[in-house]
């Protein structure tokens, strides 16, 4: 059984600036660049008490609390910062696998040093982070797999650590709102709830056949995670130069509106991914798998990077054409964005995601 340390350094861009300005502190603090379209990266506790959180424009931050105090991002500080927490994750393991600058997961279940105890591990990291750093928490998750070291990550926030034993993990799966399960996003969740599923019981009593006649591949996905499965192992590269997502459909789709329908899922998901990143895009692609397995992308260069879902599925829906299609079934359709900068146009490289 792998023991498995999700770290997420609380509220961090947000946190770096409160650490060098210390009159920040128990204000309300956003990060975001200034623009029409820019959205909040990062907002302190006081903020979020407003409604101000990770991916909402900045214009409805506003808004909500005129007097929150909107900070441009210092990407550099911030790289300074993760690199730090980067070098205390490999003293205990190079099994280090980045989300972004403020999140990864650990494989600690044979590590370098220290105790064979995930749990005194996930202490002595989150000990050793507010030591190196200057005062930033980060709050840890320990479990089995990947699925329940990231849920109890967020569970006890900020500052704070929570482990998901095997004995627990029936239970507490059992009583989980359907919207906080890995990989089931407001689309689906709504849809679940409109189904009468709305927790973690409610899905474990869908059969197979009848989750994935609705909702294809990504029915299997969630047949296992309420169960607790997920066999997914931390991988240690990260070469990123796109993100997006794709869903494999076991009925294939055989008109342009159900395929027009799932790109808003995708977008959607796509633009959560690139928003947790806090990059935009100029490139959009859609991927397209026939039912004879043929498969086709296309692609267009945009004059200006996008980020939200509804600028990705209108480029998605220009490309995925009548004319592409051709009348054919479709069994897989995938949208991505590449070309990534930051949200003011200016290029990134892949190691923005990893902790460096």
């Amino acid at each position: 059984m792998r023991k498995i340390v999700h770290v997420d350094a609380d509220a961090f861009y947000a946190s770096v600036e409160l650490r060098d300005d210390p009159s920040l502190r128990g204000k309300a603090v956003a990060v975001a660049y200034h623009g029409p379209r820019s959205v909040v990266t990062t907002a302190t506790y006081e903020a979020r008490q407003y409604g101000v959180r990770s991916a909402l424009p900045l214009r409805t931050a506003l808004a909500r609390c005129p007097h929150l105090i909107v900070i441009e991002p210092r990407m550099d500080a911030y790289r300074e910062a993760s690199g730090i927490i980067r070098g205390v994750f490999h003293e205990f393991t190079d099994l280090v696998e980045p989300l972004s600058l403020d999140e990864a997961y650990l494989d600690v279940t044979e590590p370098k040093r220290g105790p064979k105890s995930a749990t005194r591990i996930a202490q002595e990291i989150r000990r050793l982070a507010r030591e190196r750093t200057g005062g930033l928490t980060v709050s840890a998750g320990v479990s089995f797999n990947k699925m329940l070291a990231k849920l109890g990550s967020g569970m006890n926030k900020p500052d704070g650590l929570t482990v998901i034993l095997p004995e627990d993990a029936d239970a507490l799966i059992a009583r989980l709102p359907v919207g906080e399960f890995f990989g089931i996003g407001p689309v689906t969740a709504g849809k679940l709830e409109r189904m009468g599923v709305r927790t973690g019981a409610d899905l474990r009593r869908l059969p197979l056949t009848q989750l994935t006649a609705t909702f294809g591949a990504h029915g299997a996905h969630m047949y296992a995670i309420s169960r607790g499965i997920d066999d997914r192992p931390v991988d240690p590269s990260d070469d990123r130069k796109s993100l997006g997502t794709e869903d494999t459909y076991d009925t294939d789709l055989r008109t342009l509106d159900e395929m027009h329908e799932k790109l808003i899922g995708l977008s959607e998901r796509t633009s959560r991914r690139l928003s947790h990143h806090a990059v935009a895009g100029r490139v959009v692609a859609v991927k397209i798998k026939f039912s004879n397995f043929e498969l086709l992308s296309r692609q267009v260069r945009l004059p200006a990077p996008v980020q939200s879902a509804p600028e990705i599925e209108r480029v998605a829906r220009h490309l995925l054409s009548a004319d592409l299609v051709a009348g054919r079934a479709v069994r897989l359709l995938g949208v991505s964005v590449s070309g990534l900068v930051d949200p003011q146009g200016r290029d990134v490289a892949p190691t923005l995601f990893a902790l460096v």
